[in-house]
This record gives structure tokens, sequence and C-alpha cells, in this order.
């Protein structure tokens, strides 16, 4: 079964059940910090739907690791209760992090950090992970 987009407020208040004015404060926080925007769909009477913005869009990846995290450690017997299909291969995945690079599964105790640019000048040395 695959799941349609939810962009307008009855269909957000239907799938969650949450109350209304909840769902009208949260998604208003989305839109005030540019997760979200507001797009009218229809004038008489006016309504809008929400629409991902660039930076809801780059929550992707953080999505879905803890959705893969859930998966692994909070799924019950039955199993997953969504399954993700890659459209290009045609094949179902699991989320995993690569190196931008090598391609290579980013493992926690094979990465290291290191101060940035912007970071301040008391802290440039470099730090293992943690």
């Amino acid at each position: 079964m695959a799941y349609s987009l939810v962009r307008r407020f009855d269909d957000f208040h239907a799938r969650l059940g949450i109350g209304r004015p909840i769902l009208a404060d949260r998604l208003q926080k989305l839109v005030d910090n540019f997760v979200l925007t507001k797009m009218a769909y229809q004038t008489n009477p006016l309504r809008h739907e929400y629409r991902l913005t660039q930076k809801g869009l780059d929550l992707y990846p953080v999505i879905m690791a803890i959705v893969h995290w859930g998966d692994v450690h909070m799924a019950g017997k039955k199993g997953r209760p969504v399954l993700h299909h890659h459209t290009v291969c045609d094949h179902g995945f699991d989320p995993v992090m690569v190196c931008s690079h090598c391609a290579s599964p980013l493992l926690p105790r094979e990465v290291t950090i290191e101060a940035g640019p912007g970071a301040p000048a008391s802290g440039r040395a470099k730090a293992p992970a943690p």
C-alpha cells in the first residue's frame, strides 16, 4: 500500500489525530522556521496546503535515520510498520549513512571530528568522535 502525500490541514488532522489548535500551532511553527511554506490551493474560501521548503527537504536524512533506528530497535514481532522503496532501482532499502567521498558505510568508531572554520579558536584541537 502506497501512502499519499499529506499537505492539507484536514489531511494532517485525520492522519495525526491531534487537536486542531495544537496542529495549527505546530504547522505555524514549521512555517515560521521555514521548514514548510503555505500555498493557496483554493481562493473561495481561502485554503492552503503545506509544502516542504529546501530546509524541510534537508531534514529527510535525519528523519530516515530516526525511522531506521525505530525499525531496528522498536518494531514489534510483526515487523516494520512502513517499508521504504527506492523507485530508481525498484528495491526496498534500509537507510544507511555513507561517506560522500568513497561511499563506504560510516561506522561510529571509524569517524573522527575536527574543528571547522566556524569554530572558536579555543576549540580547534582535533578531538575523537564520541
